[in-house]
């Protein structure tokens, strides 16, 4: 009797861990009807995250940004609470195909036009509001991106304002300035640093995701028309990237905040 009263608690207890919704914010890691439970208690708030598919020199993997505003977009949604993340995406503009230009030029880059990019923005935006999210934070980590988003944000939002639900363009993610700023008064250089690839961008994916730095040829940059590299990354450390996304996250917390306010 003993025995069958612990094997019957065993069970119930598996089943309960089972039935529990995981400690998760990416909405593709949840159930349709967890979803839905989250929305109806008041979870209302979703990011979606975009970034590109692009090289980043011999040293970087090409999923760099997909990475960084992962990490960012989790963060972000715990400090708000009642947030959600939809899935990445990370096909967006890079340049020409043919003939191609900007990171086109380099293996692997995958690209895809500016009018493309705002349907695949206005359809994922359409489909969460279908469903009942009231506040979309659009959050990209790739320069291309921005124009698209901001227009976006702003048509939307416009037409959906007798709707109450609100498009925000969180452009402060992607001001890397604050982070230039503290590398400098580290006695880094501006061309250090570099535009790409290089000093600033290699420390970010150090603190985030350091299994995709290919340590081990790393070098100064030669040129984007050389290498795909506009920096030094040799003088990258995680230490350095932590400080980085620390000021980069309470950037866009910062505008998050006075946004939805």
């Amino acid at each position: 009797m003993h025995r069958l009263f612990l094997i019957a608690l065993g069970l119930s207890a598996s089943m309960t861990l089972m039935g529990q919704t995981p400690d998760t914010v990416f909405l593709e890691e949840l159930t349709w009807t967890e979803v839905r439970r989250a929305i109806d208690d008041g979870t209302t708030t979703v990011i979606i995250p975009t970034a590109g598919t692009e090289q980043n020199g011999p040293h970087m993997v090409l999923g760099k940004h997909k990475y960084r505003i992962n990490a960012g977009a989790e963060r972000i949604a715990r400090a708000l609470g009642a947030t959600l993340v939809a899935p990445v995406m990370s096909y967006v503009p890079e340049g020409d195909i043919d003939p191609p230009s900007g990171h086109m030029r380099y293996a692997g880059t995958l690209s895809i036009s500016q009018d493309l990019f705002r349907e695949l923005l206005q359809a994922t935006a359409r489909s969460l509001k279908a469903h009942g999210f009231t506040d979309i934070l659009l959050i990209g980590d790739s320069g291309p991106n921005q124009p698209g988003m901001s227009d976006v944000a702003e048509e939307l939002s416009e037409d959906w304002r007798d709707d109450g639900v609100a498009v925000h363009h969180i452009s402060d993610w992607y001001k890397v300035g604050v982070f230039d700023d503290y590398l400098m008064s580290q006695g880094a250089t501006r061309e250090q640093i570099g535009m790409h690839a290089g000093l600033r961008d290699t420390s970010l994916l150090l603190a985030i995701a350091p299994e995709h730095v290919r340590r081990q040829v790393i070098a100064p940059g030669r040129g984007m028309d050389v290498d795909g590299v506009s920096g030094d990354p040799t003088l990258a450390t995680a230490e350095l990237g932590r400080v980085g996304y620390d000021l980069i996250f309470a950037a866009a917390m910062k505008q998050i905040r006075e946004l939805m306010d």
